[in-house]
């Protein structure tokens, strides 16, 4: 199960010179972490802004730094098996640039251009076919994963598999995810866009419901604007179009969606029109954009506030939070969010139960029974004097048995916490990847080190907003 270097089994079709390569690069990071002498904290350096929400007192930023930035080559696209295998550093605009060259794509390709693969992995992204597929992760079929001791681990559902699942959302804290192999789908020239628009929340899920049993669409999610406009947006492959729209410069494809019947996109552009925002673009006036648009997308505002961190709110930061709610719960959280936060429009994107996975606890899923949940996202919401949003949403998350990334800003206490994650699994890997604890634990990244807080003793207990 373990080794003392990079690993000598070759991954299928893998090819020499980049196995010899890629293994050097992990033997590299092996060393570094093999040769430390301190528990202090370390955590990850890469070659892209980190697509977490940027926060003003992240101690991360004090961290050793664990060079990964050179982990970012597509290591083998098999058109045959329709799998890619590549290093965490790849993003998915360039996964999907040389995809399609053999008429595939991933299955889930995030919202934004830069967001790479591990980040993906970690993070548990989303989009338009996880009413089909789930996350990202759920079409990974293997991993490579450095451990804190600097072993080498090969994880598959069968070889390490409790690792093999639990690095899903785990956010660094349990190793470096080195190398990872992924299916792929066929893919038509264009997407054809069709917008089905509902005046209830009733009418909406019907449709929902009704593509996700037919299977009749390959992408679908949708924006409420309010509680009277809903609007689906189910994208079909086509293999031809009648024209195309771009949305990376003075049109933004969000605003898009409340004014159209139909649009066509080339599946590429399709993939990533959110990149400069998926509810709202900046700039917004018409000359804004001819002077600056193709320069503000989803990179550059992330490095700047990475960059000028020191200049991010210390206090009510906006608003950006994507929560899971199962899709019976759907009318009951929404009723909350339209009278209590009423801020619009809301990202909207249907995402299969494919497995109930092992991070989150079994009394959590014991309170699920829908082969399907809502995944909703709130992007740029001002705080108003006196309240914290994002408690308000924690709090309302546990009455509709929902959860939420950890992408942004958290403040379970730590029993909370470990309620809905499950501490048992993780605790487990945890042993055998970072018994030491280097990367912080999942409640002490998330909800702690994020906010510039330093670890809870043991019995401190209490609420962090």
């Amino acid at each position: 199960m373990r080794t003392e270097s990079a690993p000598s089994a070759r991954w299928p079709g893998e090819s020499t010179r980049h196995d010899a390569r890629h293994a050097a690069k992990v033997e590299r990071i092996a060393r570094q972490l093999r040769r430390r002498r301190n528990t202090r904290p370390a955590s990850f350096k890469k070659k892209t802004p980190s697509h977490q929400v940027p926060k003003r007192h992240d101690q991360r930023r004090q961290d050793e730094k664990i060079d990964l930035s050179d982990l970012d080559q597509i290591l083998e696209i098999d058109p045959v098996s329709m799998t890619c295998t590549a290093e965490p550093a790849v993003t998915f605009d360039e996964v999907v640039h040389e995809t399609l060259r053999h008429g595939l794509v991933p299955i889930i390709v995030p919202e934004h251009k830069t967001i790479t693969l591990g980040g993906a992995v970690a993070g548990c992204s989303i989009e338009s076919m996880s009413f089909r597929q789930g996350g990202f992760h759920d079409t990974c079929l293997e991993y490579e994963v450095i451990t804190a001791k600097g072993d080498v681990l090969r994880c598959t559902p069968d070889e390490n598999p409790l690792v093999f699942q639990m690095i899903h959302g785990s956010f660094g804290t349990l190793g470096v995810l080195s190398k990872l192999r992924f299916r792929l789908v066929r893919a038509a020239p264009y997407v054809h866009v069709t917008y089905e628009t509902h005046a209830t929340l009733e009418a909406y899920q019907r449709a929902i419901w009704r593509h996700f049993t037919a299977q009749d669409a390959d992408y679908l999610d949708g924006q409420i604007f309010s509680p009277t406009k809903h609007v689906l947006c189910v994208g079909r492959f086509a293999e031809q179009a009648p024209y195309v729209s771009r949305y990376d410069w003075l049109k933004a494809y969000c605003e898009s969606i409340p004014r159209r019947a139909d649009d066509f996109l080339t599946v590429y552009d399709y993939l990533f029109r959110y990149d400069r925002g998926v509810t709202s673009v900046t700039p917004k006036s018409l000359v804004g954009r001819a002077l600056f648009g193709k320069l503000v997308h989803s990179d550059s505002v992330l490095r700047a506030a990475d960059r000028f961190h020191r200049f991010l709110p210390a206090k009510s930061p906006k608003v950006i939070v994507d929560v899971f709610v199962p899709f019976s719960r759907t009318a009951e959280f929404m009723d909350w969010y339209h009278r209590e936060i009423k801020h619009y429009p809301v990202w909207c994107v249907p995402y299969k139960r494919t497995r109930d996975y092992e991070w989150l606890t079994p009394r959590w899923w014991a309170g699920v029974q829908d082969p399907l949940f809502l995944d909703l996202a709130v992007y740029g919401l001002e705080q108003p004097p006196g309240r914290n949003i994002y408690k308000e949403f924690e709090d309302e998350l546990l009455e509709v048995n929902g959860t939420k990334t950890l992408i942004s800003y958290n403040y379970y206490d730590e029993q909370t916490f470990w309620s809905l994650w499950n501490k048992e699994t993780y605790q487990a890997v945890k042993q055998l990847t970072d018994p030491d604890n280097i990367f912080r634990d999942l409640y002490t990244k998330t909800c702690r080190a994020a906010l510039g807080l330093g670890a809870q003793t043991p019995g401190s207990g209490g609420s962090l907003h």
